[in-house]
């Protein structure tokens, strides 16, 4: 269950989603990891209650009681890595025969999920073609995890590899360790953040020399998600990386990224737009900013 909506995927009628404020109770013997409004994270199986919009958490010393309106996530425990995996592919393209210039966007995340901590790897390459030569690029990559602490709290790390021709940055390779905190968690949208400290190693493209930097992060993200059709989702996300090594310099990603459902859950159809600007870019011919807008078809795993 995710943003008020449970939903269950078997292989003869497919995928039934039901919102979670038309249900009285849940049962099931399988393990499940619950997360509560107030950040409180239980383990166990589910089982009915006798009261109304209630539901018992069965754990290995006892049970626990909960509203159902209080639960706003239910994730199975699943034994094999290949189920406890799940992520999303999405892939764009366009192309102008009177400019000559073709752009292929291909984008993607993958979660794996344990007991309180969790496995990401998300990429996203822009590449723009013109008369068979690669004019410009833009690539992203992160490997990052998060380990639940007390309440709405947690622990991330990120470790990434980026590339941008526009701001002049052959490659540009980041380590960072930051709080994050849960403001909002409800059953249609999540609102979070986190801050903490960087470590930047910066190539140019140009004769410029490499640098290396410390840093600061500030991170905010905000996820929407509307289940009655037509099914919504809206991710949105911005990083402020401010220098200390770098006196005066400051760097800003923002990304925006809406999508509807054509095929159940399973595809979407939607949009990104990023934002990326340096105040001080390394290389000398380096450009300030950068953006862009791409249609994007998403198929989605588990």
């Amino acid at each position: 269950m995710v943003y008020g909506v449970v939903t269950w995927k078997m292989d003869g009628m497919g995928t039934i989603s039901l919102e979670e404020v038309k249900m009285r109770t849940l049962k099931s013997p399988k393990k499940f990891e619950v997360k509560l409004k107030n950040g409180q994270i239980y383990f166990g199986s589910l089982d009915t209650s006798g009261f109304d919009r209630k539901v018992n958490i069965v754990l290995t010393n006892g049970r626990e009681l909960v509203d159902l309106d209080d639960i706003v996530e239910i994730y199975p425990i699943r034994r094999s890595f290949w189920l406890r995996t799940s992520g999303n592919f999405s892939l764009g393209a366009n192309y102008s025969k009177g400019s000559d210039v073709a752009t292929i966007v291909f984008s993607g995340n993958l979660t794996y999920r344990k007991r309180k901590s969790s496995f990401y790897l998300n990429w996203d390459n822009n590449s723009t073609i013109q008369s068979d030569t690669l004019s410009a690029t833009k690539a992203d990559a992160t490997v990052s995890w998060e380990r639940m602490l007390k309440k709405k709290w947690s622990l991330g790390t990120i470790l990434g590899i980026n590339q941008n021709s526009e701001l002049g940055t052959k490659l540009r390779l980041n380590f960072a360790l930051l709080g994050i905190h849960d403001f909002v968690y409800n059953n249609w949208n999540r609102f979070y953040g986190g801050a903490g400290l960087s470590v930047q190693r910066e190539t140019p493209f140009d004769s410029s020399a490499i640098s290396n930097d410390l840093a600061g992060i500030v991170s905010v993200v905000w996820k929407v998600y509307k289940y009655t059709n037509p099914k919504v989702w809206v991710d949105i996300n911005a990083n402020y990386i401010p220098y200390f090594t770098s006196s005066g310099r400051t760097r800003l990603d923002f990304n925006v990224n809406p999508k509807v459902s054509v095929v159940n859950n399973d595809l979407k159809l939607g949009f990104r737009i990023y934002y990326t600007y340096d105040s001080e870019p390394t290389a000398e011919t380096g450009a300030s900013d950068d953006w862009g807008f791409n249609l994007e078809i998403t198929y989605s795993l588990h």
